[in-house]
């Protein structure tokens, strides 16, 4: 009787499929590391793994902390447990649809991102052509200049990560402004007669010198209002490194997210590790990519927070679309406090990056009367022009504005 050869038992070809999964959406830019790798492999333990839906769920609940890396991680998860060895026939799907004649569609933005993950790192690149030299340099690019104009939207992982090292190295000076406290100047304009009297005593009652100061100048708070709506929540992923890297670079910063209610997210953006004050972004935010209530975060903000963060000249920073699933109601009463109640308020849209923008929704209507500034936000260059923005003197409003 012949002797039969021993086989590998399933369960270690599970948690090798499952470590290359994770080697996936790392690829993909997902922060999962050897703790999620871990915490799956052992998730799979407890399923019926006969039941796609219910190993996809464990997975997705053991390697995902963020709701915006869902579309990223199924993406993945549909290509990678269909065939785990399928890139190189992936890479020809790719190849064949991009030369099909068919009518332009804005692919989901997490495929791209799956698709360089599961690209082969080795794969051999052709040999150059030999090309003659170019002469006139005019109409080049560079690499960088090209990442400065890339809409937000259209990166790939690459692009992205190379997007937040840019936002993290933005600095945003605000004008300085003046405050009611003095403090001491020997070349001050301003005579401090307590400080020169309380100096003469010392002197048996003698003035020998004349203190003097000068007022302090601070720049205002920034308040920072960001919609995290489904229409939205492509631009606020990166856009909230903005945020994170401004909080962490100077004081009096504070920042809500609003879709359907609220968020108060300044404490959490505090943290210095961006991922870990991501994760704590997302465990206090339930309504990441559902609706939009302009109109009822806004009546929120001017009764709950207006009056401790919009003091001593505040500028506010309002970050959405202006796309209201309630129909702009009560919109424009709310927008008006706002504006009376800050020195500077600045809408930044994605929308604008059309040529053709023009306000037809309702609740873009309902807002354009109260801002002081309207403009696009989608790329690094957009940033840079909101830096510079802010790094100027703000105009004079018109009277009764």
């Amino acid at each position: 009787m012949s002797e039969t050869v021993p086989t590998a038992p399933p369960i270690a070809t599970l948690a090798a499929n499952v470590m290359h999964f994770a080697r996936l959406l790392r690829r993909a830019g997902l922060p999962v590391g050897p703790a999620e790798t871990i915490a799956a492999q052992q998730a799979l333990t407890h399923i019926d793994l006969a039941s796609k839906t219910e190993a996809k769920t464990a997975l997705r609940t053991a390697m995902i902390h963020r709701h915006e890396h869902r579309e990223v991680f199924d993406q993945a998860f549909a290509l990678f447990w269909r065939d785990p060895t399928a890139a190189e026939q992936a890479a020809a799907m790719a190849l064949l649809e991009a030369q099909k004649e068919k009518k332009l569609e804005r692919p989901p933005p997490a495929s791209r991102r799956v698709a360089e993950a599961f690209a082969p790192k080795n794969q051999a690149k052709p040999p150059p052509q030999e090309e003659p030299p170019v002469q006139d340099a005019v109409l080049t690019v560079s690499d960088q200049e090209r990442l400065q104009q890339m809409d937000f939207e259209a990166m790939g992982a690459d692009e992205i990560a190379a997007a937040k090292r840019e936002i993290r190295r933005l600095v945003l000076p605000l004008d300085l402004r003046r405050t009611r406290r003095l403090r001491p100047d020997a070349h001050g304009p301003a005579t401090d007669l307590r400080r020169t009297i309380r100096a003469s005593l010392r002197q048996g009652g003698e003035i020998l010198s004349i203190a003097r100061s000068r007022r302090v100048t601070r720049p205002p708070p920034l308040v920072v209002l960001c919609d995290i709506s489904g229409s939205m929540s492509r631009y606020a992923q990166i856009l909230l490194h903005f945020l994170h890297a401004v909080t962490n670079d100077r004081d009096r910063v504070h920042v809500f997210l609003f879709g359907t209610r609220l968020s108060n997210v300044t404490r959490q953006l505090r943290a210095r590790d961006p991922e870990v004050a991501f994760q704590m972004v997302s465990h206090i935010v339930p309504d990441w990519s559902g609706g939009t209530r302009i109109g009822e975060a806004l009546s929120g903000f001017n009764h709950l927070w207006s009056r401790r963060v919009l003091g001593q000249g505040a500028v506010v920073l309002l970050i959405t679309d202006g796309l209201d699933r309630d129909g702009a109601h009560g919109l424009a009463d709310n927008m008006d406090r706002l504006h009376r109640s800050c020195r500077r308020l600045i809408w930044l849209n994605p929308l604008l990056r059309w040529s053709g923008f023009e306000p037809k929704s309702q609740g873009i209507r309902a807002m354009l009367p109260h801002v002081d500034e309207f403009r696009p936000v989608h790329n690094l260059a957009s940033l840079r022009g909101l830096v510079d923005l802010l790094s100027r003197p703000a105009p004079l409003r018109r009277a009764g504005v």
